[in-house]
């Protein structure tokens, strides 16, 4: 087995979270000093005034959006079975390390036929913990705040859900304002507070934290300590010990052996032709990351879920290097330029295995090399351990 360098990472976020569904009440989010912040071309139009909207749209009371101040980092995204009140909340703050808290409404609702994840903010306070291009659009945050729902790059662009297009919601139309990765893991769409009540969103039972000091695994601990039974915490952007970079011989058994490549390839060629629908995970519709996690399933390699996950099952090496059944990511997110958004299988003498996007179908083409965040050699046993 080659030498490899190996950096040892920290699973960025647990999209195991279960976003729930419908509940009750609020607290104000605090208002933000004044900055100058850039429009991106994120958001294309300003907001139209609404004063009397269709019946098919859910009706909203535009707030003005804040502009920019200091940003946050979030630490640990948290999600609680009921509202968050002042006494939790104050629990939370007084944990050491903790800078800033945000308080969010989440659920899974269907958008445009597919289930979504979504947060319901307040888009003035909220912005300064999503990544710094998001953050800075005015007119992403003024079409947030007139009704619009913001949804991410992968969601849009792989998804099929063009800006400014409407899609059908729970509680009526929704047009489609802005892309907008949080950057909080399975998160793919955010609306106002306002939208969100007529959404049935649950009030206040998310909470985003900025700890960017902390060891993010010790705050995790005493979050869950401090809150009722049932909270779920997850780590984003986590702080944790400085990682180390090795020079590592990996065992013999550290990798997928040469009959379970074998099993996933085919298992990943039979799906040639199959369309590409976004969150499907097979058998016979699939996005990037399902396919991934549905082959490599067949071979008996348990794969999380998600591409930013995916992305840590093993140690990294060069293109040049790459081997059959070896991992290929790509940044392609504008709207957060760190964010891992796509995933491929390394077919062989260049070529790619991947389900690309909406309208398209499961293929092998050329590696496309722009945009393209590493490769990575999957070893079972760190994938099963990612959460």
């Amino acid at each position: 087995m080659p030498f490899i360098v190996v950096t040892l990472v920290a699973v960025l976020t647990a999209d195991v979270l279960l976003l729930v569904r419908p509940e009750a009440a609020a607290l104000p989010s605090g208002a933000r000093a004044q900055a100058t912040p850039k429009s991106t071309p994120m958001a294309q139009k300003q907001p139209r005034p609404r004063t009397s909207p269709p019946a098919s749209q859910p009706a909203t009371v535009a707030q003005p959006v804040a502009p920019l101040s200091k940003l946050h980092k979030p630490n640990l995204f948290v999600l609680t079975r009921k509202p968050f009140t002042n006494e939790l909340l104050q629990k939370v703050a007084k944990l050491r390390g903790v800078r800033a808290l945000e308080l969010a409404d989440a659920a899974s609702i269907m958008l445009d036929g597919k289930r979504v994840q979504t947060l319901g903010v307040n888009p003035s306070s909220f912005r300064s913990y999503t990544p710094k291009v998001t953050a800075a659009s005015d007119p992403l945050w003024q079409n947030v705040a007139a009704g619009d729902v913001a949804v991410s790059f992968v969601l849009g662009n792989d998804g099929g859900l063009a800006l400014h297009r409407r899609v059908a919601g729970p509680a009526g139309t929704l047009r489609i304002g802005a892309y907008a990765t949080t950057g909080f893991g399975a998160v793919d769409a955010v609306v106002s507070k306002n939208v969100g009540r007529t959404l049935g969103l649950p009030h206040d039972n998310a909470l985003i934290v900025s700890a960017p000091k902390t060891n993010s695994a010790t705050l995790r601990k005493a979050i869950l300590d401090a809150l009722p039974k049932g909270t779920q915490v997850a780590m984003v952007n986590p702080v944790l010990p400085q990682p180390q970079t090795v020079r590592q011989n990996w065992p013999a058994g550290s990798f997928m052996t040469g009959e379970q490549l074998t099993v996933a390839l085919k298992a990943a060629v039979s799906k040639l032709g199959r369309p590409y629908v976004w969150g499907a995970e097979g058998p016979d519709t699939f996005d990037c990351s399902g396919l991934v996690q549905w082959a490599y399933g067949q071979a008996g390699v348990r794969m999380p879920r998600v591409t930013h996950q995916q992305w840590v099952t093993g140690p990294q090496v060069p293109l040049a290097q790459a081997q059959p059944g070896d991992l290929l990511f790509w940044r392609n997110d504008p709207t957060n330029p760190d964010y891992i958004s796509h995933v491929a299988i390394y077919w062989g003498k260049g070529k790619m295995l991947h389900a690309p996007r909406t309208g398209d179908v499961v293929k092998i083409v050329p590696v496309n090399t722009r945009n393209l965040a590493g490769v990575v050699r999957v070893s079972p046993m760190a994938a099963g351990k990612v959460r």
